[in-house]
């Protein structure tokens, strides 16, 4: 039997077979290199169709300076460069002896104040009552002093009366006891008369200016009498003088106070300290920068947008930002877009009223503030000034 010997036309097939397999191959690869491209392309379509991003752009924060609000000697530092604290935490203290002293001259002061505040009130209801009583005496004096005036007056009559007969008398025995028709005694008798009635009417007389005296005297103090409400409406002036003193002590005790609480420096808030140039022994007058205080709360970034992509950008629109030295992403929102440029804001504006001028793509500075701050950066690795790359969707 005669050996099988295959016919070539299989063998041709399979080679064609096996050619075939590499192109649909390389057909494969050249449809997910179009289809990676397409993507990317879309990609890079839909990111700068709907988002805006720049790497013009660091974290912004708080940096508070701290200082004294007092003058003193600083007596103790709780705080080392670069140490963490938290709001309220006592980072200096200052010298309190001066300022105790103070409190207690107030507290003495507000005590003073107080004790003449209490008598003017208590004279107030005192005054009231004398007043009434002044009045009512005033006017009875006047009444009586003016009756005195009315008997004093009836006496001078009657003692000019007298007197006028007794001098009439006298002449009358005058002719008489030189004719000796009455006796000396009778004479002296009569002299005697007249000089008494004549004194009658000096001392009736006296008696009448001293009655009318009294009367005036009784009408003035009527008249001081008369003027009781001014002098309760003055005495309630002093009063509420004193109250108002009593105000003022209290015042000036709580200035004391105040100031005594301030020899203990606070940190304003929660962050980091740098630029400590605070030392023991150290006297500091109010104002005086005694460290730097980096604030971890409330961050925030300052991108610098081109002004072509402020076309469709606003205030509200979401933000992803990356971080370069945490590599993570965090979450915010365009809360506020620049009044101007940068170049605007510059020490030194650029000046575009000249031949050559040529024109360059301006930067608007944009504010973006972290939405989730606290949930995100639980352990406050971001701090001012680090780099970072924006992502706005515009649409």
């Amino acid at each position: 039997m005669a050996d099988y010997i295959p016919t070539p036309e299989p063998i041709e097939q399979n080679a064609e077979i096996e050619s075939a397999q590499p192109a649909s191959r390389r057909r494969g690869i050249v449809i997910v290199v179009v289809a990676i491209l397409a993507l990317a392309a879309a990609g890079i379509w839909w990111r700068s169709t709907y988002s805006e991003n720049t790497d013009d752009a660091q974290v912004n924060g708080h940096l508070i300076q701290v200082s004294s609000r007092i003058a003193g000697q600083v007596a103790k530092v709780y705080v080392d460069e670069n140490q963490v604290v938290k709001a309220g935490d006592v980072i200096a203290e200052l010298d309190p002896s001066d300022y105790k002293v103070a409190v207690e001259n107030a507290e003495a002061a507000l005590a003073s104040a107080q004790a003449n505040a209490a008598a003017a009130n208590v004279n107030v209801p005192i005054t009231t009552v004398n007043t009434g009583s002044n009045l009512s005496a005033a006017d009875s004096n006047v009444t009586g002093s003016r009756f005195s005036v009315e008997q004093a007056e009836e006496q001078l009559e009657v003692a000019r009366a007298n007197n006028t007969k007794a001098q009439a008398d006298l002449e009358r025995y005058r002719p008489l006891v030189a004719k000796d028709v009455i006796s000396k005694q009778q004479f002296d008798a009569a002299v005697a008369a007249a000089d008494a009635a004549s004194h009658s009417e000096e001392a009736a007389r006296e008696g009448v200016r001293v009655a009318r005296e009294r009367e005036s005297q009784a009408k003035a103090q009527l008249k001081f009498a008369q003027t009781a409400p001014e002098q309760v409406a003055a005495q309630n002036a002093r009063a509420r003088q004193a109250l108002a003193m009593v105000a003022q002590a209290q015042a000036q005790l709580d200035m004391a106070r105040l100031n005594l609480s301030y020899t203990k420096i606070v940190a304003p808030a929660a962050g980091i300290i740098t630029r400590k140039s605070v030392e023991i022994n150290q006297n500091v007058a109010p104002g005086q920068n005694l460290m730097m205080l980096v604030s971890l709360e409330g961050l925030w970034v300052t991108a610098n947008f081109k002004e072509t992509q402020l076309r469709h950008m606003f205030a509200g629109q979401p933000v992803e930002i990356e971080v370069d030295s945490t590599g993570k992403t965090y979450h915010g929102k365009v809360t506020q877009i620049g009044g101007a440029t940068g170049s605007v804001l510059s020490l030194f504006p650029p000046e575009n009223a000249t031949g050559n001028y040529v024109k360059v793509v301006q930067r608007v500075p944009v504010r973006i503030d972290f939405t989730n701050l606290a949930g995100e950066d639980p352990k406050h690795e971001l701090r001012p000034g680090l780099s970072v790359e924006p992502k706005v969707s515009v649409k």
